[in-house]
């Protein structure tokens, strides 16, 4: 079997590696729990799309919903779990690798 490391790309993840999946991941990264809300108009949304992709978060275990009242309108919250910091380390870890890469290939001096 070959023993040569992979390349970093094979340690991107098709959950957390989607534009949104990887911005909500961020955001909730940066603050303990964010209101639905928040995430769909940061992340530019429609209410089903970020529903989507949220349900895809939740279904690996990455992120939690709490649903409630704010005065007496229904919330919705969403927070990053144990595993869901994992992933988003292990995320940016193979996005790092790979920029490495790039920067130690010096694509400026590359012919076209």
């Amino acid at each position: 079997m070959d023993e040569t490391p992979p390349h970093p790309a094979v340690g991107l993840d098709d959950v957390t590696h989607q534009r949104v999946r990887l911005g909500v991941l961020v955001m909730l990264a940066e603050i303990p729990e964010c209101a639905f809300a928040t995430l769909r108009t940061e992340l530019r949304l429609t209410d089903g799309n970020l529903n989507r992709h949220v349900q895809v978060l939740v279904d690996a275990g990455l992120v939690t919903l709490t649903k409630g009242y704010e005065g007496n309108r229904p919330r919705t919250w969403v927070k990053l779990t144990r595993e869901g910091r994992r992933a988003l380390r292990a995320e940016l870890s193979a996005l790092e690798q790979l920029t490495a890469r790039l920067k130690a290939a010096d694509l400026d001096d590359h012919p076209s």
